[in-house]
């Protein structure tokens, strides 16, 4: 049996957070524009992580895996626009980008490792990276 994978636990449960901030902001500040870009890209993060568990190569891997850390890091480019204009609060930023700033952290690691992992040359092993 299969472990649970940490980086995709992380990603989902970042991926509600959003969708709760991305409702917080629409419904109770009635912000639309960089809600809507957080939602997207917040979101993304975690589906180019699914992606990369089928990818069709290791270069394949590696490239969806780096697509979600550019996606990361949007995310925490809209965070900090949204905290800076007064539409989140210090306690909440500093939460949920302490989250965007643990997936980064942890999609730099695996793209590293992948990289620099010369054994691994099948696709299960390319995914066990993220299992």
């Amino acid at each position: 049996m299969r472990s649970k994978s940490i980086i995709k636990q992380k990603s989902v449960a970042f991926a509600l957070r959003i969708i709760k901030a991305f409702r917080f902001l629409k419904e109770q500040k009635g912000e639309y524009v960089m809600s809507k870009q957080l939602l997207r890209s917040g979101t993304a993060i975690g589906a180019l992580i699914r992606e990369a568990e089928f990818a069709e190569s290791k270069k394949d891997f590696i490239h969806k895996l780096h697509i979600s850390l550019k996606e990361a890091n949007e995310t925490d480019y809209w965070l900090t626009l949204l905290h800076e204009s007064d539409y989140i609060n210090d306690i909440a930023f500093q939460s949920i980008q302490a989250d965007c700033t643990e997936l980064i952290k942890l999609l730099t690691s695996i793209i590293k490792s992948s990289k620099c992992n010369p054994n691994a040359s099948t696709i299960i092993n390319y995914s066990l990276l993220i299992e």
